[in-house]
């Protein structure tokens, strides 16, 4: 009898309502010792939205995409979602598959690159999740980081290309390209992927692609996101300071690509829209701001073919079988974000 698989997409998760948000940072935070203050300020940038993440109806919206992909490609797999931090959370999902009989279960997260809290958080939740489920768990085949997928980094070329064209024309051919990500501590990233540094090297090369598919010779990389105590040093430069030195530079116009995220989630929205924006605008900059995929067709194509592989047991492209899985002890702690 063939083995019942899944797929399942796992992503970080986010507050649903107001009511929501504090229970919320207080899981993701849990055990590091955040100050309320701070929880409390981070709480704003949710209530300034609502308090609802755009995160959940993203996740819903590309679980629907890839299961009608996947449909399309001839792979006939149940679709499910789990996340780390909130509602469905992880466990209840996993309890799920297992009364519905799945016995394997393919799983990508919403994460592309290789770090801590990138990937090796993600494989140890799901063996929390399994465990909590107990003997009648899945086995489970997480997808490794996939920001390497030719498919990945051309999803944001073109959303780069369409963000290009909503500037004036001379503007738009003199806009200097800043790629930007989550910034996690020095010690995390040092220790992401096998050998260490992983994290900003591949940042880099999906940035030197997009910048290449835009005719560009040149891009900057930036970070955002940075929590934590000021004395804790974080990849910089931070996406403010990295305007504040194009505009000395001369800048008048800047694209912004956040090659750090599949969706534009808060962490986008806040860090991009609204705080990044004001500093441009103080600056005398304008901005255009690229997409993150979403459910861009190729993003999810790209899906269905990593998807695939990783159901062929016996596959010899892509990622089945090969050097691309998380290999045992890869993307260390390195501390925490």
């Amino acid at each position: 009898m063939a083995t019942k698989t899944a797929f399942l997409l796992v992503s970080f998760g986010g507050p649903q309502g107001p009511d929501d948000v504090m229970p919320f940072l207080r899981n993701v935070t849990a055990g590091r010792g955040v100050p309320e203050g701070r929880l409390a300020e981070v709480a704003g940038h949710y209530h300034r939205f609502g308090g609802v993440s755009p995160i959940n109806a993203q996740c819903a919206a590309l679980l629907a995409a890839i299961e009608k992909d996947l449909a399309a490609a001839g792979v006939a797999l149940p679709a499910y979602w789990g996340n780390r931090n909130w509602h469905p959370y992880l466990a209840d999902t996993m309890a799920r598959m297992a009364d519905d009989g799945i016995e394997r279960v393919i799983a990508l997260a919403t994460s592309a690159y290789s770090s801590y809290s990138s990937c090796r958080q993600y494989l140890e939740d799901i063996d929390l999740a399994r465990a909590a489920v107990g003997e009648r768990a899945p086995e489970v085949v997480k997808i490794p980081p996939y920001y390497w997928h030719p498919g990945f980094a051309a999803s944001f070329t073109g959303a780069a290309a369409r963000a290009l064209a909503t500037l004036p024309g001379p503007l738009a051919a003199a806009a200097d390209l800043v790629c930007t990500a989550h910034s996690i501590p020095e010690s995390m990233s040092a220790a992401s992927g096998p050998g260490g540094g992983a994290y900003p090297a591949q940042l880099a090369e999906v940035a030197g692609r997009v910048a290449a598919g835009l005719g560009r010779r040149t891009w900057h990389l930036a970070y955002t996101s940075r929590s934590g105590p000021p004395s804790v040093p974080w990849l910089e430069p931070d996406i403010g300071d990295c305007l504040a030195g194009l505009a000395a530079a001369g800048s008048r116009a800047v694209l912004v690509v956040p090659i750090g995220f599949v969706s534009d989630h808060l962490e986008v929205v806040f860090d991009l829209d609204v705080q990044a924006a004001q500093v441009a605008r103080r600056l005398g900059l304008a901005m255009a701001r690229a997409a993150t995929p979403g459910t861009d067709p190729g993003f999810v194509s790209m899906i269905t073919s990593l998807v695939r592989d990783a159901a062929d047991p016996a596959g010899t492209g892509g990622i089945a079988g090969g050097a691309r899985y998380c290999a045992s002890g890869c993307c260390g702690k390195g501390g925490r974000r």
